[in-house]
């Protein structure tokens, strides 16, 4: 960086953008390895449902491709969107739980306006083929006609550059996102870009999208896009404080940086001071911020399988086409013999079988169908996609409550990477308070459904969340407090077992008469020791007396 004297600010210059651009192919450099992995991994999963054989295969119909991985990757999927999270959000003050409560309403409102619903399925293939997703968390000033919003964005993992050694990209110095614009779009926004391209080199490598790009097809096509940059990185202010900052350059040129404008100088670009970019990793990679996926765990017993299919249905093909050995001298005409209309078949001299033999072939080793039913075990086993985690059950278990019981011991490994999405989400959410706290300064309306459909409006302002005055301290300066808050995930629509599990445990619970006025006090113990959704509204119900005894329909209906 560029700097001037105390009295002035920091200036970042095209000369600042040269030393950034060479650190971003630096991060690029060591990012290599993974993008390579990424991209093979696509083409991969790309081919699996390509039609046509591949040249030269002389064998009918094309290589058998069996889905058994994508059933796996398919079951995941459904998992982590049955769990589509939502959060509430909870004081750390008594203080503050209005403004808690108020957030824990607009919160679901504004992701449904990012479309965040769509964003988390997208990610959740990536999730689960790549072993990580990216989510971006940006102010966008042009939302809501130019008032701005909050945006939440999937983010392309190939065009995101971050310090090569560390094992958290907040960690890292510098956080690099490329993206491609219409190039004339861009000179229009930008006026003095037309200065740049007039002087640059024919070959126009100042505007080529050499950065960044797509799992598939390259950039191929792109000859009217410009590759540019955000980057973002952090820094130390006069008053000691770590602030982070926003760049945005194209080749060498820069476009915008917050350190030269004085609202931003000091303060940063936004307030709570971290890379506005989440990562959800499936299985982790030690030391890094990233990971691998189920392409990677799947990959290899899934091609054993494909192969060992190839091998039985090529001596299925050879075992049903009837085929036989036949003497030079057999004298019998080729063309009516294979014609199965012909009744009549004329021949020359005597047929037997040491002039014509029917070709036949041993039969098929087990062993073959045995090894492939191993692979396919095998690949279920390590994708955690067994058979009861779909509803299919063996060795005769029928029971509704047994069946239940194995979905749930086998559902460990989606509930672990359901948890996983849900840490990113929680992230997520706290970086949009931040945004609301920094950047909601007007009244703005949001429309909050109920659960029973009723509708009421809110009109919300960050006032509440803005630093409160506490007292005065001992050197005579008002003291502060910085209203904080936690956030609580959940799932957005219930398990439809889990929600059958508890209605059926009310159930007993009424007709064992646990819910009689009389045994109001053994209820309660009872419920002491339980947990279940809706508890606590439950709990309070009985502390305030108003469970009855059910009516003689209500007894006979629980019998």
């Amino acid at each position: 960086m560029n700097h001037r004297n105390h009295q002035e600010a920091v200036i970042v210059t095209d000369a600042d953008v040269k030393i950034a651009a060479e650190t971003l192919n630096r991060y690029r450099a060591g990012k290599s390895r993974l993008d390579s992995r990424l991209c093979e991994e696509a083409v991969w999963w790309r081919s699996r449902h390509g039609g046509g054989a591949p040249a030269g295969d002389t064998r009918r119909g094309v290589r058998p491709v069996s889905a058994w991985l994508f059933s796996s990757i398919c079951n995941k999927h459904a998992d982590l969107c049955d769990a589509l999270p939502v959060c509430a959000v909870l004081p750390r003050e008594p203080d503050d739980e209005a403004e808690a409560a108020l957030l824990s309403d607009i919160l679901p409102v504004i992701t449904e306006r990012c479309g965040f619903a769509e964003t988390y399925s997208d990610n959740a293939w990536s999730k689960l083929k790549h072993g990580m997703a990216a989510y971006g968390v940006f102010w966008n000033p042009s939302l809501e006609n130019g008032v701005g919003d909050i945006d939440i964005k999937r983010v392309d993992l190939l065009n995101l550059f971050w310090e090569p050694d560390a094992r958290d990209i907040q960690e890292s110095p510098n956080l690099f996102l490329v993206g491609l614009c219409d190039t004339e779009a861009l000179m229009a926004r930008y006026p003095h870009l037309k200065e740049k391209r007039a002087a640059m080199r024919e070959d126009g490598s100042l505007f080529t999208p050499d950065m960044g790009g797509s799992y598939i097809g390259g950039n191929e096509g792109m000859a009217d896009k410009t590759a540019v940059v955000d980057w973002y990185y952090k820094r130390v202010n006069a008053s000691g404080q770590t602030v982070l900052h926003y760049a945005k350059f194209t080749g060498d040129v820069l476009l915008f940086a917050s350190e030269n404008h004085p609202e931003y100088a000091e303060r940063g670009w936004y307030d709570h001071g971290q890379y506005p970019v989440v990562l959800d990793t499936l299985y982790p990679e030690e030391g890094t911020p990233v990971g691998y996926g189920l392409i990677a765990v799947g990959r290899n017993p899934q091609g054993y399988i494909d192969e060992l299919d190839g091998h039985i249905l090529e001596y299925a093909n050879a075992a049903s086409r009837v085929r036989y050995w036949a003497k030079r001298s057999l004298g019998i005409n080729e063309k009516e013999f294979l014609d199965p209309d012909r009744r009549i078949i004329e021949v020359e001299g005597d047929i037997d079988e040491e002039k014509l033999r029917q070709i036949t072939l041993s039969p098929m080793d087990g062993m073959l169908t045995d090894v492939r039913k191993m692979k396919i075990d095998e690949l279920k086993e390590t994708t955690g996609n067994r058979d009861v985690s779909q509803g299919s059950t063996s060795g005769g278990v029928t029971a509704a409550q047994a069946i239940e019981a194995l979905q749930e011991a086998g559902n460990k490994g989606s509930r672990d990477m359901i948890a996983g999405s849900y840490r990113a989400y929680t992230e997520i959410m706290r970086q949009v308070i931040e945004l609301i706290r920094q950047f909601y300064d007007g009244v703005r309306c949001f429309r909050i459904t109920g659960e029973d459909g009723g509708r009421r409006y809110i009109r919300y302002t960050n006032t509440g969340l803005r630093d409160k005055t506490t007292g005065v301290g001992a050197d005579g300066l008002a003291l502060y407090r910085h209203p904080s808050f936690d956030v609580e995930v959940r799932a957005e629509r219930e398990n439809p077992l889990d929600r059958a599990g508890r209605n059926r445990l009310l159930l007993e619970l009424y007709r064992a008469g646990l819910f009689d006025p009389d045994n109001r006090e053994a209820a309660e113990r009872a419920l002491a020791g339980m947990d279940f959704e809706g508890i606590d509204l439950l709990r309070a119900e009985l502390a305030a007396g108003r469970h009855s005894l059910p009516s003689d329909g209500a007894r006979e209906a629980f019998a």
